[in-house]
């Protein structure tokens, strides 16, 4: 019988081929504007080179860079030609990890000299140099010992340590020119593919995140289909740098962080008037949605954190301690202290659901090359809440969850949310079967919702799967805010259970939900988004009311504790300065109004109003500056 391989297109139809025939081979056999656009494939699901030979019946996909593989295929082909150009430059390098991120990559080298960034330029303009020469990049197979062998002649010891990390008995390897690499791929063909590219910092990183080994040198970029793509995300990156919430805080006297508290905030108190603003509006979301709100202890036993599984996959990052002879840890999360509150008393199913809610203070020791500013810290703040329920309710409790968050993203100006479900990591605790129930269960909420929402494989918590929520702002940034987790394991190890109607003892499941997750990072996110154009109910000073000369200075004064007395946070400057420099310091701090009074305002007993933005809105009345300015936006702080 004559060889035959028959090849499913995503469109149904089948393409037959007298002999095994590689990737690309399908892609010019399609059209020639899609083997030219070909990067790589995907055979039965799995993703591929493009030399991939083809030996049987398969189900093929084309993968151009227009797909998310295929763009992510560009940017870990990125990461490998910066290796090439730092191993070509800088001899004494040595290459360890390089992935692709979102929006780009980055590469970790051992290099105790350091970078500079004018060293940058130089890998920049090394890596155009080895695109633009077209080098071939070519997978082969060595078994585990001989690649072992093959680093280990070479000096590359992290290299040698990531294979021996591995189970595998035949490690594949990437060559292109001079440069050689271990590495899963799949990869472009050819480095002439790599064109729309830039480097963009330098960082440092301990190898495998672990402050007890040695810093690492980190080089970032970017990369992208198109020049077009590229300049677009780069133009992106500019106008973000003038929304950096560290920027805008200082302008603004909201918050500092120095070297004594490291991942420490230091709250002014305009910064904490804003902070206790968004807890208290939660606050208030917690009672609406049936929520009782609770406060666990901050310092726990590390017995209790082995019991609920966290010992093992969270001692690194715990901050821990002692007394008499026992070791504590602080919390990292709020769970376990949940599910003490809920064990107090025998719960029977009619109690079910039981929603507890906590502003969980959590610390973690992240380590200090990945912090920034308040949005990676080590201590931070939660809008924590554990719901208590059957396996029945599971989807009832879900779908309204939903709808919460949606409601509260809203009240923000979030309404573009991104959705994904994060499937079982490989560590975690539980068997298989409750983890298919977990994540049907959510995939099922998700599709009764007929909402869009994607695979976020072996993202989920150790204990279970879990919805995570993103925000798309106005700059395209996409921020990870929200999360709906379900846990049939964690109640249950600890100890808590309810009485069924037959009268057995059963754990509850229990769903760990955040809608803004940390408070710190949310308010973060809202500063870079509005460039700190707070909306007026978050605003941490309203208006401010400023004199022109000392005649007005008793009017002025008069005038804010008016505005205070009916619940608007107002200020009155009447500073020994000029009126113009005044006028400028509050807009820098971004007051949404500027109230202006001289002897003309006085004697018509009114104010000149002008916007934080310059904008001049002439003469009002207090009762009018109330009336049309400030309560036009003040139901949402009137209520919470």
């Amino acid at each position: 019988m004559d060889f035959m391989v028959k090849i499913l297109l995503p469109d149904g139809k089948t393409r037959e081929f007298s002999a095994p025939v590689t990737v690309a081979e399908v892609a010019k056999v399609i059209g020639s504007r899609l083997a030219k656009d070909a990067i790589a494939g995907k055979v039965d699901g799995k993703l591929v080179d493009l030399s991939y030979l083809i030996k049987e019946d398969a189900a093929i996909k084309i993968i151009t860079s227009q797909d998310p593989e295929g763009l992510e295929i560009l940017r870990h082909s990125a990461a490998h030609l910066l290796a090439q150009a730092v191993c070509e430059l800088f001899p004494g390098a040595e290459p360890t990890v390089g992935p692709a991120i979102e929006d780009g990559f980055y590469h970790d080298f051992y290099y105790p000299q350091g970078f500079t960034e004018a060293d940058l330029e130089k890998i920049e303009a090394k890596m155009r140099e080895l695109a633009n020469a077209g080098h071939d990049i070519v997978r082969s197979i060595k078994n585990r010992q001989d690649a072992i062998a093959f680093f280990a002649n070479r000096g590359e010891k992290y290299k040698v340590m990531m294979i021996e990390d591995v189970p595998d008995e035949e490690i594949s390897f990437y060559q292109q020119g001079s440069f050689i690499n271990a590495c899963l791929g799949p990869h472009v063909p050819n480095t002439s593919y790599l064109q729309a590219f830039k480097l963009t910092k330098l960082a440092g990183a301990y190898w495998h995140g672990d402050s007890q080994n040695e810093m690492l040198q980190r080089i970032y970029g970017t990369a992208w289909a198109t020049e077009k793509e590229l300049n677009a995300y780069l133009d992106r990156i500019e106008k973000a740098k003038l929304r950096d919430h560290r920027l805008i805080g200082k302008k603004m006297n909201l918050f500092h962080l120095q070297e004594e508290a490291p991942g420490m905030i230091f709250w002014h108190p305009r910064g904490w008037t804003i902070y206790s603003l968004i807890k208290k509006y939660i606050a208030a979301k917690f009672l609406e949605f049936g929520y009782q709100e609770i406060n666990t202890p901050q310092l726990l036993d590390h017995v209790l954190w082995e019991k609920s599984g966290h010992w093992s996959e969270y001692k690194k990052i715990m901050f821990v301690t002692e007394s008499e002879n026992r070791v504590y840890a602080i919390r990292p999360m709020s769970c376990p202290g949940s599910v003490q509150i809920y064990k107090q008393g025998v719960k029977s199913y009619r109690d079910l659901p039981i929603r507890l809610a906590e502003f969980g203070h959590c610390y973690r020791n992240e380590p200090s090359g990945t912090l920034s500013g308040i949005m990676r810290v080590r201590s931070f703040t939660q809008d924590d809440g554990h719901i208590f329920c059957t396996e029945d309710q599971i989807g009832g409790e879900s779908l309204v969850f939903l709808d919460q968050l949606v409601s509260v993203y809203a009240d923000f100006g979030f309404r573009d949310i991104i959705i994904k479900l994060a499937t079982r990591p490989e560590k975690r605790i539980g068997d298989d079967a409750l983890w298919d129930k977990a994540e049907k269960a959510l995939a099922d909420v998700l599709n009764m919702k007929n909402v869009k929402w994607e695979i976020a494989a072996g993202d989920g918590a150790f204990y279970g799967p879990k919805i995570e929520f993103s925000l798309r702002d106005s700059l395209g940034r996409v921020w990870q805010c929200g999360t709906l987790q379900v846990d049939f394991n964690m109640a249950g190890r600890l100890g808590a259970y309810y009485i069924t109607e037959t009268g057995d003892k059963k754990p509850p499941v229990l769903l760990h939900r955040a809608i803004l997750g940390s408070l710190e990072r949310f308010i973060g996110i809202l500063l870079e988004e509005t460039g700190g154009n707070l909306p007026l109910w978050l605003a941490p000073v309203q208006a401010v009311v400023i004199n022109i000369t000392d005649e007005q200075k008793e009017h002025v004064d008069t005038l804010a504790k008016t505005l205070q007395n009916s619940g608007y946070r107002a200020i009155c400057d009447i500073r020994n300065e000029k009126m113009n420099f005044k006028i400028r310091e509050h807009s820098i701090a971004k007051v949404p109004f500027i109230l202006v009074v001289g002897n003309k305002e006085v004697a018509a007993q009114k104010v000149a109003v002008r916007t934080g933005d310059g904008q001049d809105l002439g003469q009002m009345t207090i009762a009018e500056v109330m009336s049309n300015l400030l309560a036009a936006d003040h139901k949402i702080n009137n209520k919470y």
